[in-house]
This record gives structure tokens, C-alpha cells and sequence, in this order.
């Protein structure tokens, strides 16, 4: 693959995974639908794409999976809708991105591994910026989205880690969106009273199951393995800040100051943490 069609899937990947932050807050903020009726159709699209993609692809063989992955899927799913009914698009995509990378790195740290210096710096400045985010005041999100969105970021980083190191990542990914779709089947039955559809909101769903979500993480699979860790990392910094972009563009979203700041506080410390790994490294294979 050239450098040029890498550049491109890569960049298609980081819009689509951005688009499922403006998708749910587009039908959350101007449509009918309900959070719960949101993620089953998003769930069940995803699936429906990714079991497709999986069949032409892999003609014969079962997709792979796990009901614990689903389960961790479906908690991100859920408190993802939930918390987008009162976030900003671009407040919502930093918690989610900072969540996630706070529950990796902090995985890491549990399993042994140790910050350097610049590391340590850069995980206090995201952890700074984070606080700074959430303090009370007139441009604070409000706290149940917040909390919500951060039980968000923390399922799927545990959905990471779990994924790691998957053999087919599209099978997988594939059998646990279809193993989450009962779950969020169940949500939707116990929420029946509150449940709200209608066809832009369904189309909104639609979009962000079988494009963002379906076609996006296809798209990011075929990527992935030709990118350094350090880079598939660094560019995901990129998502909040082009979700953030179509608050604006679309939803006619602020970016306060508030915002930038956090956000250039919590994305330049997580950088700061990657790319002084990836330093580290090159120093422990020269020593070698």
C-alpha cells in the first residue's frame, strides 16, 4: 500500500470515528429518537454491516467474539447515547478519547510498567487538563453526561484491552457488535415508555452503526497493521478535535475556553506519554 492510500484510509477512519460523536448528538439534539432506541439500531446496523463484511470477506467461517467483550461494547454504547443528550459534541468526544487512554495507560501501569519522566509530566498535564474540564462554572458540562461519558470512555478502553492482539479483529469485532444487540434489545424493552422514533433519528442511528461504526473500524483494521503503535496512537488525537469541528459546523456548537484549554491540556499530555514511549524504545534497541 502506498503512503499516500495509507494517509487516506487512515484519515477516513479518525472522520468516521469522530462522526459517531456528531451522528448521536445530531439525533439526540434535533430529532425524536431516544437514547436507548439510538444504540439498539446503532448496535444492530453495526452488526449487520460488519456480519456482511465478515461473509464476503470470509465466506464460511463463524465470526469470533465474546459475550464479556459485547457486554463491555454495550456499556460504552449505552452511556455514550445517555450522556450525549446534554453533552457538545466536541466536550463529549475529549471525555470519551481521555477516558479511554487514561483506562489503557492505567492498565499498563497496574500490569507493571513504568512512566519515565516526560511520561509522568504528560499523564499529570492530561490528568490537569481533565480536572480543569470538569470543574464547576458557567462553561462546565453537566455532571451526569460527564460521569456518563467517562463510564463510557472506561468500557471501551477495557474493550481494547481486550481486543488486543486479536487474530481477526474484524470477526471479533463483528461477533461481539451481534452479541450486544440483545442487550441493548433488553435496555430498550425496559425503557419502552420513553421510546421515541422516528425516521431522521433512525437514519442518524443507521449512519452511525453501519458507516461510523461498521465501515469506519473496517476501514481502520485494514490501516492499523501498517502503522507504528506510536502513530495508530498519536493520530487518534485527531477525532475530538474533528468532532468538535462539526459541533460547530453542524449544531452550531462554541468552543469555549474552557474547552481549548482541556483539550490542549489532556491531548498534549497523552501525546507527551506516547511519543516518550516510542523514544524509549529506540533507545532500549540501539543499547541492544
Amino acid at each position: 500500500m502506498t503512503s499516500a492510500r495509507l494517509a487516506l484510509i487512515t484519515t477516513a477512519a479518525m472522520i468516521a470515528f469522530a462522526g459517531n460523536s456528531l451522528l448521536c448528538r445530531l439525533a439526540l439534539a434535533t430529532t425524536q429518537i431516544d437514547p436507548a432506541s439510538f444504540t439498539f439500531i446503532r448496535l444492530a446496523s453495526g452488526a449487520l454491516t460488519l456480519g456482511g463484511l465478515v461473509w464476503v470477506r470470509y465466506r464460511g467461517r463463524s465470526i469470533g467474539g465474546s459475550w464479556v467483550s459485547a457486554l463491555a461494547l454495550f456499556a460504552y454504547a449505552i452511556g455514550f447515547s445517555y450522556a450525549y443528550v446534554k453533552l457538545a459534541t466536541g466536550t463529549g468526544a475529549l471525555l470519551l478519547f481521555g477516558a479511554v487512554q487514561a483506562t489503557m495507560i492505567g492498565y499498563a501501569l497496574v500490569s507493571g510498567e513504568r512512566l519515565n519522566p516526560a511520561q509522568g509530566t504528560g499523564m499529570a498535564l492530561a490528568l490537569a487538563g481533565l480536572i480543569g474540564l470538569l470543574l464547576p462554572g458557567l462553561e462546565a458540562p453537566p455532571i451526569t453526561g460527564a460521569l456518563l461519558m467517562l463510564g463510557a470512555g472506561f468500557a471501551w478502553g477495557v474493550y481494547s484491552l481486550r481486543g488486543r492482539g486479536a487474530a481477526n479483529p474484524l470477526r471479533e469485532t463483528s461477533g461481539n457488535f451481534l452479541r450486544a444487540v440483545p442487550m441493548a434489545a433488553g435496555i430498550g424493552i425496559l425503557m419502552l415508555a420513553e421510546t421515541r422514533v422516528d425516521p431522521a433519528g433512525a437514519g442518524y442511528a443507521v449512519a452511525s452503526g453501519a458507516l461510523a461504526s461498521g465501515l469506519g473500524y473496517a476501514v481502520w483494521y485494514k490501516a492499523l497493521p501498517m502503522l507504528r503503535a506510536t502513530t495508530a496512537a498519536t493520530v487518534q488525537l485527531s477525532v475530538p478535535a474533528i468532532a468538535a469541528l462539526g459541533g460547530v459546523l453542524l449544531l452550531d456548537e462554541p468552543i469555549t475556553w474552557r474547552l481549548s484549554l482541556a483539550s490542549a491540556a489532556i491531548l498534549g499530555g497523552i501525546a507527551m506519554v506516547f511519543l516518550s514511549k516510542a523514544v524509549d524504545s529506540r533507545k532500549l534497541g540501539a543499547e541492544r
